[in-house]
């Protein structure tokens, strides 16, 4: 095939779910040598056109051209074999196998005569030495995978990607789980891939992320394409007002909490670990929407995680509600008015293949027990349908799976479980993590609606601007410390980065 304009054409793509129509007549163009970023609130339409060109869903009209050639894509394995790759957002590899087996898994090489035949493994290990030149990666392809960090997987997924020969990629969500230099790496690889006349689709919430790497931008909403523009005519502010159609010139709501006495005090507390947190001390208010920043590897989940029973303490002492307190479980954490949410939401908070209603009444259900071992499943339903509704949550019912919620919506799921059981102090690791600007907008609400009612937050974040928006004070950690508390109005992005780098 000759060398078109576009390598890729997603001719008006509808795709209807039972009560949602998903895509609305999309039309999408990319060239070679590319990167065509694809951004839009959850629940845009993002994952489930690129779902369609993967052959993972088949739409319902609109055709797809490769090269300029009308194309069908039953499954992924014929995306693939006409050069389609995508790399999911949620890394799937097979842990206790090498490096090699994982890029070549299901077309190993082999040796021998006739029905004789064995895996080379030294042509695969030769192969897969000429893939990383080629991508500049630093891996051996012996290591076992379940010992390599995300970035590393990431890499991997790239090369067996490039190891089809794909002249299209797409990336879900690339860096949402990278540290800077991570991401540098990774757009090294982008931009080597360009080179090679590779075509890149891109879908990031990242706004600075996007405006570095894209050549184009494509913004959808609500299932329909708003447009398509230059990366360099775009702007953070341009992005969101297209993304939400509305000027979210307020990314933060008011907030009218008042802090109050001391709820919990923490002193001294220690891991027993030696690069963890050491000797923290803090105390919280009631009311009060405690945030903590730093860098990667700062220890900040660490330290949330012991508070709530999930990690030992070597030293130092809780107190909650002037009285010493031992919380050596979740079980007890939980008697004493505490909740966790954690920032793997997919990992440790939801459970995919159970309903909205599972998910949220899960925490909870010595409330609704009843004798003989059984639960009062209407007050069950009822509480559960009403947290889910007060939180504005978006599904069908409650009996939809939460698999196939967004990542917003199933984050207010993850909030409905925990305030089903009446916390006082709740602890949110990233809150905020993978979800687009509109549905930061509303956890947002609901975490400074919670610190009026009197609930005591701590609340880490990687974004700055969260951390002032949010924040009445920002505690700062480096390498297990803390460096510094801050008051949340008067701190500057300059200020927190200073003590994040202390160490």
């Amino acid at each position: 095939m000759g060398q078109h304009e576009f390598v890729l054409e997603l001719n008006n793509i509808s795709k209807e779910f039972p009560g949602v129509k998903a895509l609305d007549q999309v039309t999408l163009q990319v060239r070679p040598g590319s990167v065509h970023a694809l951004m839009g609130e959850n629940g845009a339409g993002k994952s489930t056109l690129m779902k369609c060109l993967f052959g993972i869903y088949t739409p319902d009209e609109g055709e797809i051209m490769v090269n300029g050639e009308a194309v069908q894509i039953p499954n992924s394995k014929t995306a693939l074999n006409i050069g389609i790759s995508m790399i999911h957002q949620e890394l799937h590899p097979v842990p206790y196998r090498n490096v090699m087996e994982n890029i070549w898994l299901g077309r190993f090489p082999t040796r021998g005569i006739g029905p004789l035949r064995f895996i080379d493994h030294k042509r695969m290990a030769r192969d897969t030495r000429d893939l990383f030149k080629q991508l500049d990666i630093e891996l051996q392809p012996e290591t076992m995978v379940h010992t390599l960090s995300v970035s590393k997987i990431q890499s991997i997924e790239i090369a067996k990607a490039v190891s089809f020969h794909s002249r299209i990629i797409v990336m879900d969500e690339p860096t949402s789980s990278l540290t800077d230099v991570e991401v540098e790496q990774l757009f090294r690889i982008i931009r080597e891939l360009k080179k090679n006349g590779v075509a890149i689709i891109y879908i990031s919430h990242k706004m600075e992320e996007i405006l570095q790497i894209s050549d184009e931008v494509t913004i959808m909403r609500d299932g329909k394409k708003i447009g398509t523009w230059p990366a360099s005519e775009l702007t953070t502010d341009l992005i969101i007002s297209r993304m939400v159609g509305r000027d979210l010139t307020n990314r933060f709501p008011p907030r009218n909490n008042v802090p109050g006495e001391v709820v919990m005090r923490v002193q001294g507390l220690t891991s027993p670990l030696a690069k963890s947190f050491n000797h923290v001390s803090f105390d919280l208010h009631r009311g009060e929407i405690v945030g903590i920043g730093g860098l990667v590897g700062a220890q900040r989940t660490e330290l949330m995680e012991a508070l709530f029973g999930l990690r030992d303490i070597q030293s130092g002492t809780i107190s909650i509600q002037g009285k010493e307190v031992r919380i050596d479980s979740p079980v007890i954490a939980k008697k004493h008015g505490m909740a966790l949410l954690t920032e793997e939401r997919r990992v440790t908070g939801i459970f995919p293949v159970l309903s909205v209603h599972e998910n949220a009444a899960i925490a909870n259900l010595e409330r609704y027990r009843k004798p003989y071992f059984l639960l009062d499943g209407k007050k069950k339903k009822a509480e559960v349908d009403a947290m889910v509704q007060k939180l504005r949550t978006k599904t069908p019912s409650t009996r939809e799976l939460i698999m196939n919620l967004s990542g917003g919506n199933q984050q207010k799921v993850l909030f409905a479980r925990w305030l089903l059981t009446e916390p006082d102090i709740l602890l949110l690791d990233e809150p905020t993590r993978g979800i687009d600007v509109g549905a930061k907008y509303e956890i947002y609400s609901i975490i400074a609606e919670l610190a009026l009612q009197g609930k005591s937050i701590i609340m880490i974040s990687s974004e700055m601007p969260e951390l002032i928006g949010m924040s009445d004070r920002i505690m700062v950690m480096s390498e297990g410390r803390l460096t510094g508390i801050l008051n949340g109005k008067e701190a500057t992005e300059e200020e927190i980065m200073r003590l994040a780098a202390q160490h």
